[in-house]
């Protein structure tokens, strides 16, 4: 059955009805069933396939519990992992209630404290109180749990490079003293092997050796180290070799991306390029194909293909047995093919023609090639030989219109930050070429010469006062300060106008005393001048309020 039935069994009935559903869908004549996406199923579908286990069924017919479910891989990061040893902010200065009763922190109890259990706790002494750690929640998937590296620090393997590095500085101390121990303390043996070299060179102190014997004896230390790829012993001369020189790279470690070249491990062969963006020619390692395609194997491959090609015809050829016989075979085999290819295109062009399709251009001309020698300079100009033409692009160049010699964007004005013509300074696209004549308009247009004409065509400098006498001075210092200008002194006055103007002031300020609450707001300005009428009636009431009567 297509579709996927409710929970609980079906009578007798129900599922006589389900089958000739199940049959009417699979010859067409009934609707296919849809699942909870709405995407009709397919009645084809057998029933293992479609009907959900029992503890993923939902009564209703669906077929996803057959697709991968969606699982939220946010989580699943390598560098998703607790902040260790970070502390939350500094410490306390007394004692918390709820605290870690060792160290003070509130971030665990007593028993989970991870340090050092104190004489008198910080309960009791409110003393070195730690802080508190940050306590962090990090959602890991599934993947993330079940891998074993998650939240390693590389930076930890650097630990591993110093212990090694340590160790071998040790062996070579510990090697060197022991040299030194057999050379130098051991005078005897010293002397030992002095006399019995003494017949070899003359004139050689007994308590020291010859820089020969120190060349032996590093010799007699060289041959107990180990050798490249092997252990051997030198005493038993038993060499025990490793299955491959521990300096050369694995195949399969060459590149780590699972989509790289397959490496098939029954037989250690990877036959693809693991660096594909690597040249064969400058790759450490290209692949098997690439070794076996290289040099006179493909030869050899043509020769067997040959050789087992002849024994399926009944020839007597083997490339093992008689490897001259089958290369002088192979040889012939070829040169008559090539005339049998030679007599059938002459045959054909003779019946049917058309030699002169078959013509090619040269290779120099379909290849770009040619033997023309051009030499240039630092600057890009040709010394020697003809320069060669500049490719152009798809779009129309070195169209000029209006009459212009240049293309539009030739020209900037760094003034006023345009593009224009450069043959005659114009700004204005699509205008038409005025030339040298439009350049200077240009020019004379400018911000910069207008400046510079209007300050050579600006009025000549006032003329310098001659010096005054002392009598003038004092004739001018007395007309500035004189009661006239003061407003004291004789002024020819309009009586009505003075009485009018002295009435129109007492009735402002019989106003002024009812308008007290506007005293604080905004005043009008205006520009108003003040008129002698006016001058004369301010002096008259100011003498008013100030004479003694």
């Amino acid at each position: 059955m297509a579709s996927a039935t409710a929970t609980g069994k079906l009578s007798r009935e129900e599922f006589r009805r389900q089958k000739d559903l199940d049959a009417a869908r699979k010859a067409g004549t009934a609707p296919a069933a849809l699942d909870e996406e709405g995407k009709p199923i397919n009645p084809h579908i057998p029933q293992y396939i479609a009907q959900a286990p029992w503890y993923l069924d939902t009564g209703a017919p669906s077929l996803s519990h057959q697709r991968i479910p969606q699982y939220d891989h946010s989580a699943d990061k390598l560098d998703n992992w607790y902040d260790r040893g970070a502390k939350a902010g500094p410490a306390a200065k007394k004692y918390r209630k709820g605290a870690c009763e060792n160290c003070g922190a509130m971030t665990h109890k007593k028993q989970d404290c991870l340090e050092r259990p104190r004489k008198k706790g910080a309960k009791f002494t409110n003393k070195d109180i730690a802080p508190d750690e940050v306590i962090q929640d990090v959602a890991s998937g599934y993947d993330a749990k079940r891998d074993r590296w998650n939240g390693y620090d590389p930076a930890e393997h650097k630990r591993v490079y110093e212990e090694y590095a340590a160790v071998e500085a040790a062996r070579q101390k510990l090697r060197e003293e022991e040299i030194d121990k057999r050379t130098t303390t051991d005078l005897a043996a010293v002397r030992k092997v002095a006399k019995a070299g003494k017949e070899k060179s003359e004139g050689r102190d007994d308590d020291f050796g010859s820089s020969e014997d120190e060349d032996e004896d590093q010799d007699k230390y060289a041959e107990a180290a180990d050798a490249v790829g092997q252990k051997l012993d030198t005493k038993t001369r038993i060499t025990v070799r490793n299955l491959r020189i521990r300096e050369d790279t694995a195949k399969y470690l060459i590149n780590l991306d699972p989509s790289s070249a397959y490496y098939d491990p029954k037989t250690r062969s990877m036959r693809d390029n693991p660096l594909k963006n690597v040249p064969p020619e400058e790759a450490r390692f290209a692949g098997d194909n690439f070794l076996r395609f290289s040099g006179e194997a493909p030869e050899v491959q043509k020769l067997q293909l040959f050789a087992w090609n002849a024994a399926q015809r009944g020839n007597d050829v083997h490339i093992n047995a008689l490897p001259t016989q089958g290369q002088l075979l192979h040889k012939e085999y070829i040169k008559k093919k090539e005339e049998l290819k030679d007599t059938t295109k002459v045959s054909i062009l003779s019946k049917y023609g058309g030699e002169e399709y078959l013509q090619k251009a040269p290779k120099e001309l379909l290849q770009g090639q040619t033997e023309e020698y051009v030499e240039y300079s630092r600057t890009g100009q040709v010394i020697k030989g003809k320069e060669r033409a500049k490719v152009k692009s798809k779009y129309a160049e070195d169209v000029y219109i209006n009459n212009h010699t240049a293309v539009w964007g030739s020209w900037y004005d760094m003034a006023t930050g345009q593009w224009g013509y450069a043959c005659c300074h114009s700004a204005v696209h699509m205008s038409y070429c005025t030339g040298e004549a439009g350049i200077k308009a240009a020019e004379e247009s400018s911000a910069k010469h207008l400046l510079q004409s209007s300050s050579s065509s600006s009025m000549p400098p006032p003329p310098v006062p001659e010096p005054e006498s002392v009598e003038e001075r004092k004739k001018k210092a007395e007309e500035l300060f004189s009661k006239k200008r003061l407003g004291e002194g004789e002024l020819a006055l309009d009586k009505d106008k003075l009485a009018q103007a002295i009435s129109e002031e007492r009735k402002r300020k019989a106003r002024a005393g009812d308008d007290d609450g506007d005293r604080f707001g905004k005043r009008q300005k205006s520009s108003y001048e003040v008129s002698e009428e006016e001058l004369g009636k301010f002096i008259v009431l100011t003498s008013m309020r100030t004479s003694p009567e």
